[in-house]
């Protein structure tokens, strides 16, 4: 009876394991002319907004926390990807009022999200 309860209960550990959900993992941050670039390894869903000259992206997906710094025409603009409940969350910020824009695309067997900014 006990040898059966072990085999049910690993059968029943395993099939948790299939249907668990794949993890979307944010791979690597990359600034390009005008924004960022940001890798992850499967499809994360996102919800952005414009908020008082800030652009604010948030992901559900996992990642470590980074910062750094970009050039929007020759002046300098700060973003960072913090650890948030729900998810990574971009935030981008400059001394002046800023707009984004972002879309997703797979791209080699990997997912781009591409933030492009503007004043």
């Amino acid at each position: 009876m006990l040898s059966l309860a072990i085999v049910g209960l690993m059968v029943g550990l395993m099939i948790g394991r299939l249907t668990t959900p794949y993890e979307r993992v944010l791979e690597q941050v990359v600034v390009v002319q005008d924004g960022l670039d940001l890798w992850f390894n499967e499809e994360p869903k996102l919800h952005g907004e414009n908020v008082e000259g800030t652009v604010a992206v948030l992901f559900e997906a996992q990642g470590k926390a980074q910062r750094g710094q970009l050039y929007l025409q020759g002046k300098p603009v700060g973003w960072r990807v913090q650890k948030s409940e729900e998810g990574l969350l971009l935030t981008v910020v400059a001394a002046r009022p800023l707009h984004g824009e972002w879309a997703g695309a797979e791209d080699a067997g990997r997912w781009r999200v591409q933030v492009r900014l503007h004043e």
